[in-house]
């Protein structure tokens, strides 16, 4: 039996809104902030920081840093997902396209641990079955703040999160294989033609 205690997103992390850019970001390469984006994000790799865009802040809003141990939450698109934070390189914040989740103070959860269950597909499926927008799904926050979670005791957490790492590598091993396979039976193909080509060339009159 597992010994979970159930509590709302909201209970455990911090929720809110990315940096509010007017329209699109733009970058600055002289700027000393990171805002980070969507194409920056994946979760099977996390954070993307040395594609990021450097771009000045608008407006007088104090913004949300971004910290270690944070999550990044996706809110808007066909998927909706969550990436740990690790160290930013320099200052750094999120756009409006994300959630920007902190755990709360005392709260005894491993952020790897949160961002693996909001990933699996019961936390999915109610992410989906909450989901707003016909042009563009989103999720609201206070939606986000009020689902909820199976919270484990750490070392519980802690073995979950070494196992989700050790299927990443899996995963990631089997796209290299795949990927090598595939370019193998590409120069295949490719002698294949060009041995067809010169007979050809060689049985012209």
């Amino acid at each position: 039996m597992i010994d979970a205690k159930l509590l709302l997103l909201g209970q455990v992390a911090a929720v809110q809104a990315g940096y509010p850019f007017r329209g699109a970001i733009e970058g600055a390469p002289d700027a000393d902030v990171i805002a980070l984006q969507m194409k920056d994000v994946d979760p099977e790799s996390g954070i993307a920081w040395a594609g990021a865009l450097r771009a000045h802040l608008p407006g007088r809003k104090v913004p949300g840093w971004l910290q270690p141990g944070d999550l990044l939450f996706i809110a808007k698109g066909a998927r909706f997902y969550a990436v740990v934070v690790d160290v930013p390189p320099m200052p750094a914040v999120c756009g409006p396209a994300f959630f920007h989740l902190r755990l709360q103070p005392g709260v005894a959860v491993d952020p790897a641990f949160l961002a693996w269950q909001i990933n699996q597909p019961p936390f999915q499926r109610l992410l989906m079955q909450s989901a707003e927008g016909s042009g563009q799904l989103s999720i609201r926050r206070p939606v986000l703040e009020a689902l909820p979670l199976a919270v484990l005791p750490l070392p519980q957490q802690r073995r979950i999160v070494a196992l989700d790492c050790v299927a990443r590598a899996e995963r990631a091993t089997l796209r290299r294989l795949i990927q090598n396979r595939e370019q193998q039976l590409h120069a295949l193909a490719e002698a294949l033609s060009a041995a067809s080509m010169r007979n050809q060339q060689a049985t012209r009159p």
